[in-house]
């Protein structure tokens, strides 16, 4: 076993702008536009400007390249940019790189973003069309032929295992949709605003890949979101109270694939998520019993109840029980997705999850959860991930 140095990240640098773009179907607007105005957004959330800005992160799947970024909106010379893979998992590794940068003195202020238009264009939700030869498509070429082409097709096959091994039925995930849509329904912001659902519609939705029904599945959003980075230093002189970005981890698993990884020994869990969370715990001397809120990624249902078991909130099975005992609304155990999460605020990528965190330390969320002053955040599941811990200035 190795040994590993102290963690110097925790504490030292700060989230202090978000901004977003409106959630849509149909933006009309060009990604580069889409990112533009997030970015700018956010510098104005934090009270800076974009000469201020000397660094830029987003994911390997953003389709706006930094530089192209800096020209549009502003942004002079960049002494660090950087981009992080696997979809969703990048999320909050975007937050940690820059971070990274601040604490480093590589950059003084990173702008990370991430801007698609996901319904009204390439929509991952369509699935596999081609993919040229690679170590990849390798991967996939042993589940592509029996029909898995799509990430609910993917997921469908933990989640039937997971029901299997703890004796539950489909209907255990509607909890998790529905206490995503009692948030987003108090949220202006989110697509689904003033849209409850009830656990009766989540049951008589439609099937979508079984034991996935359509409601179990987060929407396909154009958009954009953006969040400023810098140092615990220079934040206390800036508009807004920062979040301090108390730990931040990425993690992949042992057997590790992107979507496929199903052939590892026990498919009833995240063990990607796993790394990440017994580093957050472990760099941040915290536990989870010390968290207020959490925004957990929900691209689809049955991951967050994995997520909750992974970080320890609830034993191995008993996240259905957890989830149907109102433990993820406001007033529950852990208030999850407070901003309706991507099944019901917008499918970014996890990026306006990040968001939602910050406006909880704030306390200027629509649903804030009563001095919050500990969130937990994480990234896409099911691919290599990423998570935070962001917490008040003391």
């Amino acid at each position: 076993m190795s040994l590993r140095r102290p963690d110097a990240l925790g504490g030292r640098a700060a989230i202090v702008g978000i901004g977003a773009t409106s959630f849509s179907k149909d933006s009309g607007r060009s990604e580069l536009t889409l990112a533009v105005q997030a970015v700018r957004a956010a510098l104005d959330d934090a009270g800076l400007s974009p000469v201020d800005v000397d660094g830029l992160v987003s994911f390997t799947m953003d389709t706006s390249p930094e530089i192209a970024v800096a020209q549009a909106t502003g942004i002079g010379e960049l002494s660090f940019f950087s981009r992080v893979h696997y979809g969703g998992g990048a999320a909050c590794a975007t937050i940690q790189q820059a971070a990274l940068a601040v604490t480093t003195g590589v950059a003084e202020v990173v702008v990370c973003y991430r801007a698609f238009n996901e319904r009204s264009g390439r929509r991952f939700g369509s699935g596999v069309q081609h993919r040229e030869p690679s170590a990849e498509g390798a991967a996939l070429g042993w589940v592509l032929p029996f029909g898995l082409l799509t990430p609910a097709s993917w997921v469908a096959m933990a989640a039937r295992r997971y029901l299997h091994t703890y004796g539950l039925s489909p209907d255990a995930f509607g909890p998790v949709a529905v206490a995503d849509r009692r948030h987003a329904a108090t949220n202006p912001a989110a697509y689904f605003y003033r849209k409850p659902i009830t656990l009766a519609d989540h049951a008589a939705s439609r099937w979508i890949a079984e034991p996935l029904r359509l409601l179990d599945c987060c929407q396909e959003t154009d958009g954009g979101q953006a969040l400023v980075v810098t140092s615990l230093e220079r934040a206390h002189d800036l508009r807004r109270r920062p979040a301090v970005i108390t730990a931040a981890a990425q993690g992949a698993g042992r057997a590790q694939e992107q979507m496929t990884s199903f052939y590892r020994d026990d498919l009833t869990g995240l063990p990607e998520m796993g790394v990440v969370a017994r580093q957050l715990w472990r760099t941040s001397g915290l536990g989870p019993g010390d968290v207020d809120t959490a925004v957990l990624y929900d691209h689809f249902t049955p991951f967050v109840l994995m997520q909750l078991e992974e970080f320890g909130f609830c034993g191995r099975g008993e996240a259905a029980d957890f989830a149907a005992d109102g433990g993820l609304e406001i007033g529950g155990r852990l208030p999850v997705n407070t901003h309706g999460g991507q099944l019901g605020e917008a499918y970014l990528h996890g990026m306006n999850g990040i968001a939602e965190a910050v406006r909880q330390v704030r306390g200027t969320s629509v649903n804030q959860v009563p001095d919050a002053s500990r969130v937990l955040v994480t990234a896409g599941t099911g691919v290599p991930t990423s998570g935070l811990l962001l917490g008040r200035a003391q």
